[in-house]
């Protein structure tokens, strides 16, 4: 039940598998899975409800907070259905126009707002390009509002969709609802292999599961000596060759090719020499 110091709030869902954003529920009553018309900055769209409705603190919402106008009847899902055939034909009639034209582009996505008033075509180029004609066309075959955006390659990966060398469906296609910045750093802080063709997903890019551990990996090895530190063992001095972060042992090179695998636990690092000081000498 609302009151005055909350508000009831769902997650929707505009695709199968994408971001969920936080809709105003008041006055509507939605279980998890229904269909909702709600309205957006671009105008209405229909979304399907990803969680229940929440009772949640006003101070923690977001002024620009939208609402969710119904939810879906038994007419707005036969206009979803005539906009979902109407997104199929624009698709391959705006890839027949780019390839007349010849345009460096590749065609990924087409959506309708609910009331037809713009259709937003989605596609990738790896330069500029100039597609002004190409929206003419568009306009004259569907006499509403066109709009274009590029977007990266990750993008459209979650849209296609696929199976990642793990033999999991993508995570950008299954559960993410967003894209977390993944560094090359990432993948060499897990002491992973750095070949390309084992760090990368269907997309080309760093995998975005090289996120997923991160900080876990960066605290665990905050103990840890690092690779090419001196350290004293049970058999003597040597120096660390490598690292098992998950097992938190370490390999250590004692000299004469013979080296040591140890817990870090039974290995103890070599203090730093003191620095001197620079205080002023007293007169």
């Amino acid at each position: 039940m609302e009151h005055n110091d909350t508000k009831s709030i769902v997650g929707i869902r505009f695709k199968d598998k994408g971001k969920v954003y936080s809709f105003d529920a008041t006055g509507v009553f939605l279980e998890e899975g229904d269909n909702a018309i709600v309205d957006t900055e671009s105008g209405p769209a229909m979304g399907s409800a990803a969680t229940g409705i929440r009772a949640l603190s006003r101070d923690t919402l977001p002024r620009t907070l939208r609402k969710v106008v119904r939810k879906a009847t038994d007419e707005d899902m036969k206009v979803h259905e005539g906009n979902v055939r109407m997104e199929e034909e624009a698709l391959t009639f705006c890839m027949e126009k780019i390839k007349q034209r010849n345009l460096a582009m590749r065609l990924v996505n087409v959506e309708a707002l609910f009331d037809k008033s713009k259709l937003a075509f989605y596609f990738t180029a790896e330069s500029r390009v100039d597609f002004r004609e190409l929206v003419k066309d568009l306009v004259r075959k569907y006499k509403t509002r066109i709009e274009l955006r590029q977007i990266w390659v990750r993008s459209e990966a979650r849209i296609y969709g696929g199976i990642g060398m793990c033999g999991r469906e993508l995570c950008c296609s299954s559960f993410l609802n967003g894209f977390a910045p993944v560094s090359i750093k990432m993948a060499k802080e897990q002491n992973m292999l750095l070949n390309p063709e084992k760090i990368s997903g269907l997309c080309g890019r760093l995998m975005c599961c090289l996120a997923f551990e991160h900080e876990q990996y960066m605290k665990a090895k905050k103990d840890m000596p690092k690779c090419g530190k001196i350290v004293t063992t049970p058999e003597g001095k040597g120096k660390v060759l490598r690292q098992n972060i998950l097992k938190r042992m370490v390999v250590v090179d004692l000299g004469d090719g013979k080296e040591v695998e140890l817990p870090v636990d039974e290995i103890q690092r070599e203090d730093k020499d003191p620095k001197p000081a620079t205080g002023r000498k007293k007169q």
